[in-house]
């Protein structure tokens, strides 16, 4: 394990944490693959608004696709950044940021249009010493002109995008697909066009939940690409496309804390994952992939790895079009670029079949290369591994956490 991050387990974080369900909701799995009803699940409140850390930067409607990036509230500086950076990252992740991921080319599908999103991708990097981004903006039709609509919201989003592939990969090559709206459709055709330009990894930072929306699971089944997606930020089953799809690697949300020169982690209390049923039973539920053998959901459960998504601290982040300088984030919107961040690292998306490898890695070979998320829960499943860490149920998988967050590439 990498000494600079020691996965702590303090009765303080863990007392603060298990408060995540201040919400109020009873949603206990049932044996065999069950999850909350529909009708405890909506009255969940996530932390995150409950005690006004943060505000979400694009309306969190249910049945339509939106952005997960969250601003954190009062630490708007604007002239200065804070919150968590690069080094941060590339420390606490033991990752090879300086070496690797030259050629990788890493593809972000938002909507609508950010006029801005380069020269604040640029003011990032400058300003911590990342070079200059090979970085190219394109619409769902694949041209360097003719951007969509703008909106601050999603444009708040893209930034926060590209600024973590930036900071966990400064050498990969950066394409932001524009859909010309949230609109199922056009994220669709921006996802396929992705991999026409030859994205060796796509990652999406929109959830759709309580709906299908209307999404086929083909468009991300491209062979030889690697799907990232963001598990939401409202908590225990938190479900929907493109997240929940077995085709596609669901970002998990941990919060990562520093103090001197040692990192922390533990479960953001925040993270979606658990049985993607969404309570609903099988008018949404996944089939199981073939290479899970967890017991306690007969669907597809999520999240598979995971990585910062905590309000407190968040990541910096430089945003001039929705806001005015530096701001501070968080959310599964930054756990999933910075995931796909991981997988060009690596450098071997070509040969992965989604998340199939975490889960049939090795208990000694897991150990070692994924930090362990011991503390924490998302909300309350009485105690299950679907929603709660450390319960060793099923090895050290939790759904908000998943397997983990990375100790280096070599699992991914």
């Amino acid at each position: 394990m990498n000494p600079s991050l020691k996965i702590l387990l303090p009765v303080a974080a863990a007392l603060t944490i298990a408060a995540c369900n201040a919400g109020g909701s009873s949603n206990v799995p049932s044996a065999g693959g069950g999850a909350q009803s529909a009708a405890s699940r909506s009255a969940y409140v996530p932390q995150w608004k409950a005690k006004n850390l943060a505000h979400a930067d694009c309306p969190m409607v249910a049945r339509k696709n939106e952005c997960m990036a969250l601003t954190v509230n009062g630490t708007i500086s604007h002239l200065v950044p804070s919150g968590l950076g690069p080094t941060d990252l590339q420390t606490a992740y033991n990752l090879p940021s300086s070496t690797n991921g030259a050629g990788q080319i890493v593809a972000i599908v938002d909507a609508y249009d950010n006029p801005k999103v380069a020269s604040d991708l640029a003011a990032y990097r400058t300003q911590y010493g990342l070079g200059t981004a090979n970085f190219t903006k394109y619409n769902q039709e694949g041209q360097t002109s003719n951007y969509p609509s703008g909106n601050t919201g999603w444009g708040t989003e893209e930034d926060l995008d590209v600024d973590m592939v930036s900071a966990g990969c400064p050498k990969c090559t950066i394409y932001l697909i524009e859909a010309n709206s949230n609109n199922t459709s056009d994220l669709e055709t921006a996802v396929a066009e992705a991999v026409t330009l030859g994205a060796h990894i796509v990652s999406n930072s929109y959830l759709c939940a309580g709906s299908t929306c209307g999404w086929s699971e083909s468009y991300f089944e491209s062979p030889g690409v690697e799907y990232i997606a963001a598990s939401g930020d409202d908590g225990y089953n938190e479900n929907g496309p493109p997240e929940y799809f077995g085709s596609v690697v669901s970002a998990g949300g941990t919060q990562l804390t520093k103090s001197g020169s040692k990192y922390s982690e533990t479960v953001w209390s925040d993270a979606g994952g658990g049985c993607s049923d969404n309570g609903t039973g099988a008018s949404l539920g996944q089939p199981k992939p073939a290479w899970q053998k967890d017991p306690d959901c007969k669907y597809r459960t999520d999240s598979d790895v995971s990585s910062e998504a905590g309000c407190n601290p968040g990541v910096a982040e430089y945003d001039t079009y929705g806001s005015g300088g530096w701001i501070v984030e968080c959310g599964t919107s930054a756990a999933s670029p910075m995931t796909a961040a991981v997988f060009a690292l690596a450098g071997n998306a070509s040969s992965q079949n989604a998340a199939e490898h975490f889960w049939k890695l090795k208990a000694k070979k897991r150990n070692k290369e994924l930090h362990y998320i011991s503390v924490g829960n998302d909300g309350s499943c009485n105690d299950e591994y679907l929603c709660t860490a450390g319960t060793k149920q099923y090895g050290t998988y939790s759904g908000p956490a998943g397997w983990g967050s990375p100790n280096g590439v070599k699992a991914y």
